[in-house]
């Protein structure tokens, strides 16, 4: 549709439209009229992450509701993010200052502790053993040698040297390193010692938290203390002066603990500062949020439009549903109402040779199978919609492999928790998981109503049968029962009403029965499911008017499939309505290995053999027929075509024809027949092989069942009645909590997702590949609902 509208109106407008043409691809994206006010828009979003990020490390979350205001104005709103953002840029800028000279206070603190201890220490052992020297010396001189002691001991005064040393703490990790280093590059001429610290210590560079060590290396030398700076820096060391008069020493302690204490209360004023802005922030952030992006998207959408400078004002193309005109219409006038626009609005219906969106409207019940059709692909335009069926058959499907009333209702009341609160569950952020089956709880409650249906007809609870419709048409054949498992029954009455009687579980007979009884099942199934496929295929052909698909595809199609699998179908059929022991699988091998030949007991009605020889032939004749008229007939009407539009009439009436130029130029096109042979060959062996592949994949429906029907026995026999057996109270209680996790663990859930899985393969390949292109796309209209939702 093509709408030329006034500025003002736009926004009424874009909730009823599909995402706009793009009417100025000529332009690049910052030529485009709105540029300015989408980098406004994105410079506003860009705070707002900063906003998000402060707040997510401050350990605060925004308020989860939002109060909206219609008298924010979109100018106030950047001028006042950009104060925020000013102020707390310098908040955090103070306080990373303060907090990095707090820690460096706290450091120094350390380093003047441990460090005073080890002077302390070697001060003290050093003056004890010199007074034991001194001492030694005093005990042992004699009255010939004190000159000479005197002299010695000028001259070993006279020999020493003066050493400095540095302070500091290192981080732990780096600590022995750090000590090689230093000793290499030194040639050993230092002296280290270490002090390891109790508590990890906050780094003031870094802010994070790193076990150190407090050390102290003495030096000679100017060049050496070079060579340890150089080291220090290289290991993050950071070092710290320390004074060597203990008095000196006690005075800091005092000074920085005094310092210490003021900055903390700074700094706790500082974060109080920080975390009451923040949470005012938080307050509105969502609002504030939402605002931006739909201001952003509604100026991307803009420069999609052409500008008329002129007429000052919009010119817009998109696509609308047709019922959806008359709001358009509604809109556009309510829009020149509010705004007392004296320009009015057009809205004129334009013609395309485009393929138009697909858009199907669908309900809180109906759109979870409409997705898991559009998971496949989502139908073109006016294409058979395969989630009407899917609504019955998908639930149907799974419950054929899940049948047990008993865990159907597990299921039915575990979906009807979602459904009772699904209104305030809605509201809420869920996990992956739970979010997940909160979207599909509509399928999931028709999956467990299915589920009690075939459950009803295996007449199982829990894998034990019951008699809800009436006694057993079986009993024993003696008084005793001894053979009751095994083939000691009679029929005494009756057929059972509905479903499997009971009296074929225990029995030895109970695995062939079932057995043979789901298996034929999920062929009459899958035969019934593809046929319906395959008639789907004729509407979409009869819609689109393609005569060559119905005539040259689904003719023939329908022939090849039941000649050979609709012909099973019938002899299963008439198999259980008369009760004969014909051999299926003989009569289908040998239908195809020896046509002729007479069937013997394996025939179930007269001129059997005839019937199969013609279905046969039919069969034989239906490949070809797919195969072979429709590419050249595909030829024949391209040719038709081309050579019609060469000439158009003329306004004239002396010459009757000229020749046309205007057409498009897909028209011009050649016609590759080989292509075309080739894809309907492909599309020829694909269903030919897919009959038989795809009938054979519905026997999963079989083996599932099964499997689901022993697993099920093997939990209630196997662990409940076993722990039953024991007679303790203990056991028991154990044994109905492990049946119970076993059933809750494998057959509620990974069962019921096994069975979600294939019921999913069996509608994506064996049913719509049929007749499902689904290469189309979702007609989606611009909606500021879906915005908190998905990212900007």
């Amino acid at each position: 549709m093509w709408i030329c509208l006034h500025l003002n109106f736009f926004p009424h407008l874009m909730c009823l439209l599909h995402c706009f043409f793009q009417l100025n691809v000529e332009k690049s994206p910052f030529q485009r009229t709105y540029a300015a006010q989408i980098k406004k828009c994105a410079e506003m979003a860009r705070k707002l992450r900063f906003f998000k990020e402060q707040m997510s490390k401050a350990g605060l979350s925004p308020s989860a509701k939002i109060m909206m205001r219609d008298d924010i104005d979109m100018d106030d709103l950047e001028v006042k993010l950009g104060e925020l953002e000013a102020e707390l840029v310098e908040i955090n800028a103070n306080g990373e200052k303060l907090q990095r000279a707090y820690s460096e206070l706290a450091e120094y603190k350390l380093v003047l502790h441990k460090a005073g201890e080890f002077f302390y220490s070697t001060r003290s052992s050093a003056t004890a053993q010199q007074r034991e020297i001194e001492a030694h010396s005093i005990s042992e001189e004699s009255v010939d040698t004190p000159l000479l002691l005197e002299q010695e001991m000028s001259t070993d005064l006279s020999k020493q040297v003066k050493l400095g040393f540095l302070a500091g703490l290192v981080p732990r990790v780096k600590s022995m390193a750090f000590e090689r280093i230093l000793f290499r590059a030194t040639r050993g001429n230092v002296f280290l010692r270490q002090s390891a610290v109790e508590d990890p210590v906050t780094d003031p560079v870094s802010g994070e938290k790193i076990e150190k060590n407090v050390f102290v290396v003495f030096y000679s030398g100017e060049k050496v203390k070079n060579k340890i700076l150089k080291i220090c820096d290289a290991f993050g060391a950071n070092r710290y002066s320390f004074p060597e008069d203990l008095g000196k020493q006690a005075q800091m302690i005092t000074e920085v603990s005094g310092r210490l204490s003021e900055l903390k209360t700074t700094v706790d004023v500082g974060l109080l500062h920080r975390g009451n802005l923040l949470q005012t922030i938080g307050d509105q952030f969502e609002q504030w949020n939402l605002l931006v992006r739909k201001e952003k998207s509604i100026y991307h959408t803009l420069n999609m439009l052409s500008i008329d400078v002129t007429k000052k004002c919009l010119v817009a193309e998109g696509w609308s549903p047709t019922f959806a005109t008359k709001q358009i219409q509604d809109a556009l006038q309510r829009a020149t109402f509010d705004s007392n626009s004296q320009v009015g609005a057009i809205f004129q219906v334009l013609h395309t040779i485009e393929s138009p969106p697909t858009y199907f409207r669908t309900n809180k019940f109906t759109s979870a199978f409409q997705e898991i059709v559009d998971a496949y692909g989502v139908a073109k335009y006016q294409e058979a919609n395969p989630g009407v069926f899917t609504i019955v058959t998908f639930p149907f499907l799974f419950a054929v492999m899940f049948g047990d009333w008993g865990h159907g209702l597990c299921l039915l009341l575990a979906t009807l928790f979602f459904i009772i609160r699904e209104k305030k569950l809605s509201n809420q952020k869920l996990g992956d998981i739970t979010e997940m089956t909160f979207g599909g709880r509509y399928v999931i409650m028709m999956m467990a109503l299915f589920s009690i249906y075939t459950g009803l007809i295996y007449n199982e609870f829990f894998s034990v049968p019951f008699e809800l419709f009436g006694p057993s048409a079986y009993a024993c054949r003696d008084l005793s029962c001894r053979d009751a498992s095994t083939a000691g029954l009679i029929k005494v009455r009756r057929t059972y009403p509905f479903g499997v009687d009971p009296a074929w579980h225990g029995s030895r007979s109970e695995l062939p029965f079932l057995n043979s009884l789901k298996m034929k099942m999920s062929i009459l199934i899958g035969v019934a499911q593809m046929n319906l496929g395959i008639i789907l295929s004729y509407f979409n052909a009869k819609f689109f008017q393609n005569s060559l698909n119905i005539w040259f595809q689904f003719v023939p199609q329908m022939i090849f499939l039941n000649s050979l699998f609709g012909y099973l179908s019938v002899l299963i059929i008439v198999k259980w309505c008369t009760g004969s022991q014909a051999d299926l699988y003989h009569i289908m091998i040998y239908m195809f290995l020896s046509p002729t030949d007479d069937l013997g007991e394996n025939q179930l009605f007269i001129g059997q053999k005839t019937a199969q020889i013609v279905l046969l032939l039919l069969a034989l004749v239906a490949v070809p027929w797919m195969l072979l008229p429709k590419p050249f007939l595909m030829k024949k009407q391209h040719e038709e075509r081309h050579q019609s539009q060469l000439y158009v009439p003329l306004q004239s009436t002396e010459d009757s024809f000229q020749l046309d130029t205007s057409h498009d130029s897909h028209d011009h096109e050649e016609f590759e027949f080989g292509e075309v042979f080739v894809h309907q060959l492909i599309h020829t062996i694909e269903f030919v092989l897919g009959a038989v592949s795809n009938t054979a994949s519905y026997l999963r429906l079989w083996a599932l069942s099964l499997a689901h029907s022993e697993l099920s026995s093997v939990f209630y026999e196997k662990v409940l009645l076993l722990a039953w057996g024991f007679n303790n109270v203990i056991i028991l209680i154990v044994g109905i909590i492990v049946f119970i996790c076993a059933t809750i663990g494998v057959l509620l859930v990974m069962e019921t997702l096994s069975a979600f899985l294939h019921a999913l393969r069996l509608h994506w390949v064996e049913f719509q590949n049929k007749f499902y292109e689904g290469d189309g796309y979702k007609f989606c209209p611009f909606s500021f609902a879906l915005l908190s939702e998905e990212d900007d």
